[in-house]
């Protein structure tokens, strides 16, 4: 047991460990020491201490919620052997899979989940979370009749889970020409009173410790805690926003520290092509630089605003992000394509759609791979008795990893029909394409006796006779990361299956009387490999930004001791549309190599720098810095006074 210093009792319930280091560890442990802990040899005057810098910093993030306007909702009926659930999950299969475990039940006919299209997640419903299994216990007492779970607001903030809170601490050598050289981190994460996906929370932030930036000798080591306060978890941006609130004020603080301005400090410890990240991966299609450049270009990062209001300051910040999918290695995705007798397609997948635009951005990729108009595709909504096995809609997954598991699919349906079109056309298979359903010859496209409308294929080829060959066009396609494994016992490997890299800008202006923060423009630049729908991809962007703008200015809890006092939306405080600033977006396309079309997920990451680069352009405006979340008028005033104190 540890007592943090404010009042919170915790007991360690995981740590996750990274140490990286190219010159290896002997020199990494003498280099921390002799940047973190030696005092400086006046006669080495050419060694790398003389050369370089020490900067430390500590920051703050409280407990959040995600504010989904629908409250935990669970159905569940059981007639006769057969227990069906109705909700909108994130994890059907996870969640199916874990209550069979738990409960010993067979999966096989027993249990049937099927997700609706209502509410929002946000992490919230990933996971098997306790309505599930309490609704399905109460139905067993009436049989053959559903039972309703619904929680109340204040349930929803006490029981269901919650955004952690992080004490971060960071400790950075860095040479004059602002190279930085080494970095010692500390993340300690609030689990609350017992576990749910902060243990992984943690374990994603220790891997992902020093952010978008090529550092050549971190030691980290990230901390799960268990506290007297709701249980957290799962959360849009998986632990990055916390860590990155760090990172991105810290990283400022170093350049002002150097003479370098925030812009020329990024990009000179940018990851890039070639670059390895602290896990010791070796990353390509990086395009972070590039979204920085744009998003300082278009919030003329250096240029300084004036007011006619004197009380009133204002100023500009920037801050970037990156996030990979924080999924087990094995996390599979599956899709079935079937092609039916008038020509139009069932795409079956179980992936959910929550809001994001899944579906959509899905049933564009199976035209697009098939040959076919989206107009002929009609997508399933998940039902684990039919369709097939998905691992969860979490981490900014979807896009890519069910997006290649329908390009799968799609090749082996077009195998299928251009085998049966061979035969019947007369043509050779690889001199086959298909566009808009239609197959016909590459080598004489115009003639009509060399076409056919797929339907006439769906279910097999037809003879003369009345005989047949084949059967239904069901494309099967599956997917699983290649080369992504656990780490090893240094925090060494390939953790995810692709970055997603970005950069929030923001202009504010402070009113130094009452400390009202108000943000006036922000800029969002993302690098999504491909846009699929560049419409669903800019909802993302202002959706994330907007969501992370929230989280820096209004949201946090308030505790009486352990006892959470704002447990609804009169006193947890979420922006409304009066208080959302102009937004430009930018979508960059760098295609990602193994991606479906190129793209990337972009979901989570497009919340990740939005409250830092608040917090930057609030420190430009006042020259003091708030570092705990949220940045509030009391915070500010204080912060005002105790700048005032000092300076006298």
């Amino acid at each position: 047991m540890e007592n943090l210093g404010f009042g919170l009792q915790i007991t360690v319930i995981g740590m996750v460990t990274v140490v990286v280091s190219l010159g290896g560890l002997a020199l990494i442990i003498k280099l921390l020491e002799r940047i973190f802990h030696e005092k400086p040899d006046k006669r080495q005057n050419n060694s790398m201490r003389s050369q370089s810098k020490e900067r430390t910093n500590e920051v703050t993030v409280n407990n959040q919620k995600e504010a989904k306007k629908i409250t935990a909702k669970k159905i569940a009926a059981i007639s006769g052997a057969i227990s069906a659930y109705l909700d909108a999950e994130q994890g059907e299969f996870v969640i199916t899979s874990i209550k069979s475990a738990s409960i010993n039940w067979s999966l096989s006919g027993r249990q049937r989940l099927l997700a609706q299209q209502f509410g929002g997640g946000f992490g919230g419903k990933a996971g098997l979370n306790p309505e599930t299994p309490i609704a399905v216990a109460l139905s067993k007492l009436v049989l053959g009749r559903p039972v309703k779970i619904t929680y109340t607001r204040a349930e929803e903030f006490e029981c269901a889970t919650a955004r952690p809170g992080i004490i971060a601490r960071f400790k950075t050598g860095v040479k004059e020409d602002g190279d930085i050289i080494a970095q010692e981190i500390e993340y300690i994460w609030d689990g609350g009173a017992y576990n749910d996906y902060t243990v992984n929370v943690s374990k994603t932030g220790g891997y992902s410790c020093a952010g978008p930036y090529e550092i050549p000798n971190v030691k980290a080591d990230s901390y799960c805690v268990y506290t007297n306060r709701p249980v957290t978890g799962a959360y849009r941006g998986f632990g990055m926003c916390e860590i990155h609130w760090g990172i991105e004020q810290h990283i400022e603080n170093i350049a002002e520290d150097l003479g370098l301005t925030p812009l020329e400090m990024r990009l000179k410890n940018a990851l890039k092509d070639g670059s390895k990240n602290v896990t010791g991966e070796e990353l390509s299609d990086v395009g972070y630089s590039e979204t920085l450049e744009l998003a300082a270009e278009q919030i003329e990062l250096d240029e300084k605003e004036e007011t006619a209001n004197p009380t009133k300051v204002r100023g500009k910040g920037i801050a970037g992000g990156y996030k990979g999918p924080s999924t087990p290695p094995n996390a599979a995705s599956s899709a079935l394509i079937q092609v039916l007798a008038d020509g139009s397609i069932n795409l079956l997948i179980t992936a959910t759609d929550i809001g994001q635009g899944a579906y959509t951005a899905l049933a564009q990729m199976a035209a697009e791979a098939l040959g076919v108009s989206i107009d002929t595709i009609n997508v399933s909504t998940p039902n684990t008795d039919y369709t097939p096995y998905e691992w969860q809609t979490v981490g900014s997954r979807t896009t890519f990893s069910v997006g290649n598991a329908i390009i799968n699919a799609a090749e082996d349906a077009r195998e299928q029909l251009f085998d049966y079109a061979s035969e019947d056309l007369g043509v050779d298979e690889e001199d086959l394409d298909m566009e808009e359903g239609i197959i016909f010859d590459t080598t004489d496209p115009d003639n009509t006796d060399k076409q056919a409308p797929i339907s006439k294929y769906a279910i097999g080829i037809m003879y003369e006779d009345g005989s047949g060959r084949g059967g239904q066009v069901i494309g099967r396609g599956v997917y699983i990361p290649e080369g992504v494994s656990n780490l090893d016992e240094n925090g060494q490997g390939r953790t995810v299956n692709h970055w997603t890299y970005g950069c929030h800008a923001a202009e504010v202006e402070v009113d130094t009387e009452t400390g009202q923060v108000e943000v006036l423009n922000m800029v969002t630049t993302f690098d999504v490999g491909k846009a699929i729908n560049p419409e669903l991809v800019e909802g993302q962007l202002e959706g994330g930004l907007v969501q992370g703008f929230g989280t820096a200015l209004f949201e946090e809890f308030v505790y009486d001791g352990g006892k959470l006092l704002n447990k609804s939306f009169v006193d947890y405080k979420i922006p409304t549309a009066m208080d959302i600033p102009n937004i430009e977006t930018n979508i960059v396309e760098n295609a990602l190599g193994h991606g479906p079309f190129g793209a990337r997920g972009v979901a989570e990451p497009a919340m990740i720098p939005a409250a830092p680069a608040i917090a930057n352009a609030v420190y430009d405006a006042i020259g003091v810095r708030v570092k705990s979340m949220p940045i509030t008028p009391e915070k500010i005033l204080a912060a005002l006074k105790e700048k005032e104190a000092n300076d006298n």
